[in-house]
């Protein structure tokens, strides 16, 4: 949380300090929006917070966000230089130091029918990254088989902590584990979320053996750190593009393991877009792991072999 309370308006910070502490600890988002009150999600749990850190279900109670914080956060976000952020501004998210990653709303600017950026932002939703070391624990004795690890596609909705798990899964590879010995692992973080990279430099631990290519397309990335660094398996967070199943092919006849990341409820729904569909189609992956929250954040709906029979069904969850 400290380097979310780093770059947040004085008055924003303050408020977030007089929280409850159980409640601090638990924050998932924080939801500010132009002339709307303050709006936190914790656990499973969504309110509104007062101008005392008190939280509140009525909306008129909580106090507001004005334009002036609004500016506030964008500069500090920014470091007053939104020219750096263009890139990012085009997605719709900036992500800070540690990972942590920020929504953002407002008057888009489109050149010739396509988002350039977007000016006048007045929603942020500061999505907090938590590490959790040991979730990958239950999902590891599934991931090899005969000692060979397992390209797997991890699927999940959105905030059932996917981005946790896959860091801890780079982590226990990169270390080794009593599955496996230490491998190589490759990292194209393109969002900068697994590894919260400061000047290239990982602020997570994502293993001793990993080398982490920061803010880099997925399918680019893969097939540079194929070329360079030689990793006995790559790891990305929200496949998706045309261009991201072809590299994942790429890798995979290279010898390289995939264990990448998709947004969806189950396998038929991720199936049924092209790209993923035909990567599940022709038996790129031999693992499937799906996440919900019907437990709890983190909470392993079920594991799949490559012809997606159950391998393992409802697991508890693991706390973030």
């Amino acid at each position: 949380m400290r380097e979310i309370m780093a770059i947040l308006p004085p008055t924003v910070r303050s408020i977030l300090s007089a929280l409850p502490s159980e409640v601090r600890e638990k924050l998932e988002e924080i939801r500010l929006r132009q002339n709307q009150p303050l709006e936190i999600r914790y656990g499973q749990q969504t309110s509104y917070v007062t101008a005392a850190g008190q939280l509140t279900s009525i909306s008129k109670q909580g106090w507001v966000f004005t334009e002036e914080q609004a500016v506030k956060l964008l500069n500090q976000v920014s470091q007053h230089s939104l020219y750096a952020l263009e890139e990012e501004l085009k997605r719709g998210y900036i992500t800070v130091v540690g990972g942590h990653r920020i929504g953002i709303a407002g008057k888009v600017v489109l050149d010739k029918g396509e988002v350039k950026g977007i000016r006048d932002v007045t929603s942020f939703n500061i999505r907090i990254a938590r590490e959790k070391k040991g979730a990958a624990q239950k999902v590891l004795p599934y991931l090899f088989e005969n000692g060979v690890l397992q390209s797997t596609l991890l699927i999940s909705p959105p905030q059932c902590g996917k981005t946790t798990l896959l860091r801890d899964m780079a982590r226990s590879i990169s270390y080794g584990s009593e599955w496996s010995s230490s491998r190589k692992v490759g990292i194209v973080d393109e969002r900068s979320e697994l590894a919260g990279c400061l000047q290239g430099v990982p602020q997570r631990d994502v293993g001793p053996r990993t080398d982490v290519l920061d803010a880099c397309p997925k399918a680019a990335g893969m097939m540079m750190l194929i070329r360079s660094m030689s990793p006995d398996v790559l790891i990305v967070d929200e496949v998706g593009r045309p261009e991201d199943g072809d590299a994942v092919w790429e890798a995979i006849h290279a010898g390289v393991a995939v264990i990448c990341s998709a947004h969806g409820a189950d396998v038929t729904e991720v199936a049924k877009r092209p790209m993923l569909g035909n990567l599940i189609r022709q038996g790129a992956f031999s693992r499937y792991i799906v996440l919900s929250r019907t437990k709890g954040v983190g909470t392993i709906q079920a594991i799949y072999d490559q012809s997606l029979e159950p391998l393992k069904k409802e697991q508890a969850a693991w706390s973030r």
